[in-house]
């Protein structure tokens, strides 16, 4: 795969700083006309159950829609910034509304990668070619 080449690398050390990563979508998404996001989430990721049930049921996602603060986060997921550079850019964005940045994303980012939403990657280091 020449596409996987151009991916940052895959976490690996445990003892990495979480705002070193970078997060990177894996769902689908939809931008409302208000501005939220509302994530498409398959009902099933088995391409068996998948094939299966999607034959018989009209949607073969299950609609996930996100409050400001978590639109605002899912916008800035690229897999080009850093976890620290989207605290930054929404306390600048948002200000107050998302104080304590860090622990706020950070928790949020952690529940998103535990529901296989989004991974996480290390920025690749300019000494590394890897």
């Amino acid at each position: 795969m020449a596409q996987s080449a151009a991916l940052p690398q895959k976490i690996k050390d445990k003892s990495v700083n979480y705002l070193d990563l970078i997060p990177s979508p894996i769902l689908s998404h939809q931008i409302e006309e208000s501005g939220l996001v509302t994530l498409l989430v398959p009902r099933f990721r088995s391409p068996f159950w998948s094939r299966f049930i999607n034959q018989h049921t009209p949607k073969k996602d299950i609609l996930l829609k996100l409050d400001e603060l978590g639109s605002s986060t899912w916008i800035l997921l690229d897999g080009k910034r850093t976890v620290e550079q989207i605290c930054i850019e929404l306390t600048l964005t948002l200000g107050e509304k998302i104080h304590p940045a860090e622990e706020r994303v950070t928790k949020f980012l952690s529940q998103l990668y535990r529901n296989k939403f989004i991974s996480f990657y290390l920025s690749p280091s300019p000494g590394n070619n890897s």
